[in-house]
């Protein structure tokens, strides 16, 4: 008895010195230098689909998504201890084929010098799911995933159907709020004999965004709304003046009245799920403004007291560098992140990123805005930085 106690202390002496962290009965790495995730898992041999499946949804990870080098990631591989005697007795297993895999496996790895020691001196066993039943090695907050259809009439007839496929951002929150509304249009051009307004391309887009965060578990609340628009595909947005504040507000003209009722309407939200939500976010989308001539990237504004502010707005703004480097290689990308003491910055208690979409005074500008896939494209990109955060 106090041989097998023993031993058992000395394994976990011995996975604690280890170069890995082990928690939960899962395996945690940390990656090296140019890692990808497939040359990851590679290093591991779980690169097969289903542990590739399995890591993506452990690590609420993206499959073109980078690794950060000091972080740990959880892999699909069980920590089990080994008796000393054989390792069917060990996991309870009757099946010598597949203990000899098992076993295979873990020498493969020492010689590899991917393990630091033998698991019949450190006691611990290295399982992949794959070579158990790998499509039922599914955690309790994966079973919560299942598939789920909502309907959301705000986002129109045909957009509706709302598809939750991923709990990525459960319990995370988003205050969406769309510039201008009402009666301010915001910024107006004119092109092919068409008005273009601020509020409405801002409002599309922000639609978008709040239907790729639902999809993804998140809690949203589109803090303007109007109420018959919904997700349209046309080039040109019909100018209107009946959008509302949260919860169905008339929106004042006055701008320091218009700006303090989403602020409330945020605020009051907020210390609504302060308690219960995992993070929350405040994310205010713009259309800028300027001359003609002037060409400008997507940017962003943080408050400059507000440090996750600041880290929500790079992250935004990387993501947009690694998207434009992706599909328009060589074209660069110039989006910058600066701090501004805008009204909705400074009063609003969530931490809050102020995006500006483009100069729609500027013909090119003025196409991210007005081309349907590019409106989309705008709502991705967002979102995608926002599950990463």
């Amino acid at each position: 008895m106090r041989k097998s106690k023993l031993l058992l202390i000395l394994g976990f002496c011995l996975l604690l010195a280890a170069s890995f962290i082990s928690k939960d009965n899962w395996l945690y790495l940390k990656p090296k230098a140019g890692d990808s995730i497939t040359k990851f898992l590679v290093r591991y041999q779980i690169n097969d689909a289903c542990s590739k499946e399995k890591f993506l949804e452990f690590n609420d990870l993206d499959e073109n998504d980078d690794l950060l080098l000091d972080k740990g990631y959880k892999l699909p591989i069980k920590i089990e201890t080994y008796n000393g005697t054989s390792i069917r007795t060990s996991l309870g297993i009757k099946d010598y084929n597949l203990a000899i895999k098992i076993q295979d496996y873990n020498l493969k790895m020492l010689s590899k010098k991917v393990r630091d020691t033998d698991y019949r001196k450190s006691m611990v066993l290295w399982v992949p799911i794959h070579l158990l039943n790998c499509k039922d090695a599914i955690t309790s907050s994966q079973k919560e995933a299942t598939v789920r259809t909502i309907d959301i009439p705000l986002f129109g007839k045909k957009e509706s159907k709302v598809t939750i496929s991923s709990n990525k951002l459960k319990g995370c929150v988003y205050y969406l709020v769309s510039g201008h509304g009402g009666p301010d249009p915001g910024a107006m051009t004119n092109h092919a004999g068409n008005s273009l307004c601020e509020d409405e391309y801002a409002y599309d887009v922000t639609l978008r965004l709040a239907k790729t965060l639902m999809e993804k578990g998140a809690t949203v609340y589109m803090i303007i709304k109007d109420l018959n628009d919904g997700i349209r595909e046309e080039k040109f947005l019909t100018c209107d003046k009946d959008e509302v504040c949260h919860p169905n507000l008339k929106i004042p003209y006055n701008q320091v009245k218009r700006l303090r009722q989403r602020t409330v309407a945020v605020n009051t939200l907020y210390l609504k799920h302060k308690k219960e939500a995992k993070k929350q976010r405040c994310i205010v989308i713009h259309v800028d403004s300027r001359s003609k001539k002037e060409q400008i990237d997507v940017f962003f504004y943080h408050h400059k007291n507000s440090k996750t502010g600041k880290n929500l707005a790079n992250k935004l703004r990387n993501t947009f560098e690694k998207k434009y480097n992706e599909h328009q290689k060589g074209r660069g990308y110039e989006g910058e992140v600066s701090h501004r003491g805008l009204y909705m910055l400074t009063y609003t208690h969530p931490a809050t990123c102020y995006i500006e979409l483009g100069n729609i005074q500027h013909d090119r500008d003025r196409k991210r805005v007005e081309i349907k896939e590019n409106r989309e494209a705008l709502a991705n990109w967002i979102g995608e930085a926002l599950v990463k955060e």
